[in-house]
Order: structure tokens, then C-alpha cells, then sequence
């Protein structure tokens, strides 16, 4: 093996940027594209794809990305799946594409993303990768007008404590880590070349109108703020479950610590019976005895997890009913017209 190059000031200002916070993704304008027909053509069905790109200083720059093929979840699919992303990777770098990974993209339903399973993905990603990021398509949501695409990434705070698997209530307390500290979303903005804004440019003159602008007037939402109130009464009795697990372990807690309380009366009474009689006292503590082994406090991630989902629908319910609020007093004024 070859001995270490000594670390050259560009070296230095390299690592400097890498270590400096992720401010905003950059994406070309094709990548987005590509992610919306990718989602679009498989909706209802959830897929993912890689990102492409570049880890420059505040910016990561998403130049490219290419779907995954939807797969079972097995030994041998897996294989298959890392197979192919590595000869995708292969021929775009082939073809002088941008062929290192900063991410991966999913599509979602109706904003149902903060999950454990994504926080996994996060975790085996950044063991390769120090600055990631996760691009939401939400392919319900846009349906409204409004394109539904966010850059996620996990805080560093909590990384910590997923590392450790300790989300006991004094480990948060300790972080001073909420729910709303699990994710950090990173503004997007979107990139074009100069020939493919001209080229915008001039479409637009020709259709000042799009089917995307008819589709903002749309009245009828009410498949969707039905889906979102579904969604929202799951989460709460989700949520509900969750605080039923704490608080019959609080009653435990409290239950053992009486028991805990009796026996040490029972012990001391004892101890002062043989220093009566001359003899050596017991300790008042004893490991074997049930009444002091610890009650494992539940993990309170699935419902920081729960609370935050329930928070992304009330959100949407609330754009909604807005957006539906504007648009009848806009009809309203026409129809008086």
C-alpha cells in the first residue's frame, strides 16, 4: 500500500466545504422532469430512483437521475437492484454524465413519507455518503397545482441518537430533540441552462395558458381532503396506541417503585431487629430481588414519527382548504359578473 500523500492546501479547502452546512439542492430542470414522469406513470405505486450529482461547498447539485426497477423485497432482488446501479452508473460515466450519487428520490402518497424504513435508507446512505439528500414527489398533491417536491435530510442531533438506539425520554430531554427536529427540510432551486430558458421563453409566448393553469380552477377536492382525513384519523389512532404503551409503563414504574418503597421499610425493620440482637445488618439494596430490575421505557420514535405525519396532513388540509376558499370567492365574483 502507498504511503499517504501529505494534504495540500486545496486538500484542506476541499474537506473545509465538505464540513461547511448544506444551505440549498440544486436541480437541473431535466433531472425534475424525469423524477415527475417516473412518479407519475407508476402512481398509485411507490417508486425510488438515484440522484446524480455534485457536493460543492453549501450546494449539492442534482445534474441527473435514473429510476430504480420495481422489485420484491428479497436476498437475490436486492443483488439484482445493486447490480443495476452500478451499471447505470457505469454507463453514464461512460457517456461522461455526472455519475456520483448524493441521494435518492421516492414518490409518496399523499405526503405518508416520515417513516422508520426511510430513516434506515438515510442511515445506510450516510455511511458511504456524509451529505445526502431525499427528493419527495408527491404525485396527489401536485394533482392539485402545486408541485409537491421537497429536499429532506436528517438532522445531525438526531443521527446521533438513531446511532445509539437510545430514544428514551432523558436522552431527548438531554439533546433538547422534539419531533420536529428529526427531518430538515433544504430549499430547492431549480436549475436551467441558458439555451433551455430561451427555449421556455419562447413556448411561453406561444401558449400562455397550460392544462397546469386550468387545473388550479378545479372545485372538486373532495377526494383528496377525504383521503387526507383518512389518513389523519389513522395517524391519530396510531398516535393514541402510542401514548397507551407510555402510560402503562408509567403506571409499572409507579407500581414497581411501591413495591420498591415496601420492601425497603420491610428491610430496614429487619436491619434494626439484628442490630438489637448484636448481628450485621443486610444491605438494603439487593440486584437479584424482581421488585429492582429496571422497566424498559419504550422507544419514543414511532411517535415522534406519528406526530410528525399527523403535522404534514394537518398542513395539507389546511393549504387546501384555503386554496378551495379563494377559488369559490373567485367564482363567486364571476358569477355576479
Amino acid at each position: 500500500m502507498a504511503a499517504p500523500t501529505p494534504r495540500s492546501f486545496l486538500q484542506v479547502a476541499a474537506t473545509e466545504e465538505v464540513a461547511s452546512p448544506l444551505l440549498v439542492v440544486q436541480i437541473e430542470g431535466l433531472a425534475i422532469l424525469k423524477i415527475i414522469k417516473h412518479c407519475k406513470e407508476f402512481s398509485p405505486a411507490l417508486v425510488t430512483g438515484q440522484l446524480l450529482g455534485l457536493d460543492v461547498g453549501t450546494v449539492l447539485e442534482v445534474t441527473n437521475c435514473f429510476p430504480f426497477p420495481i422489485r420484491e423485497e428479497d436476498e437475490e432482488n436486492e443483488a439484482e437492484g445493486a447490480n443495476y446501479q452500478l451499471e447505470m452508473m457505469k454507463c453514464l460515466r461512460e457517456v461522461n454524465v455526472d455519475n456520483n450519487t448524493v441521494g435518492w428520490y421516492q414518490s409518496t402518497l399523499l405526503g405518508s413519507f416520515q417513516t422508520v424504513e426511510l430513516i434506515e435508507t438515510f442511515m445506510n446512505y450516510q455511511e458511504n455518503i456524509r451529505r445526502c439528500v431525499c427528493i419527495i414527489y408527491d404525485p396527489s398533491r401536485s394533482s392539485q397545482g402545486v408541485l409537491a417536491l421537497k429536499a429532506l435530510k436528517l438532522s445531525d442531533s438526531f443521527m446521533d441518537l438513531y446511532r445509539n438506539h437510545n430514544f428514551t425520554g432523558e436522552k431527548l430531554r438531554e439533546k433538547n430533540l422534539s419531533w420536529v427536529d428529526i427531518f430538515e427540510e433544504i430549499p430547492i432551486k431549480v436549475s436551467n441552462s441558458a439555451l433551455v430558458s430561451a427555449f421556455m421563453t419562447e413556448l411561453e409566448a406561444d401558449t400562455p395558458v397550460t392544462q397546469c393553469d386550468y387545473d388550479r380552477l378545479q372545485l372538486s377536492t373532495n377526494p383528496f381532503m377525504e383521503r387526507n382525513m383518512e389518513f389523519l384519523i389513522e395517524c391519530m389512532d396510531d398516535l393514541s396506541m402510542e401514548q397507551q404503551k407510555f402510560q402503562f409503563y408509567y403506571r409499572s414504574l409507579s407500581r414497581q417503585q411501591a413495591q420498591q418503597q415496601a420492601w425497603l421499610q420491610k428491610r430496614r425493620a429487619e436491619n434494626a431487629a439484628r442490630k438489637a440482637a448484636g448481628e450485621e445488618p443486610l444491605p438494603e439494596e439487593d440486584p437479584s430481588n424482581p421488585v429492582f430490575k429496571p422497566v424498559p421505557e419504550p422507544s419514543r420514535l414511532d411517535s415522534f414519527l406519528i406526530t410528525n405525519q399527523v403535522s404534514n396532513y394537518c398542513n395539507q388540509i389546511n393549504g387546501v382548504a384555503g386554496q378551495n376558499f379563494s377559488r369559490l370567492y373567485m367564482m363567486k365574483a364571476l358569477h355576479e359578473n
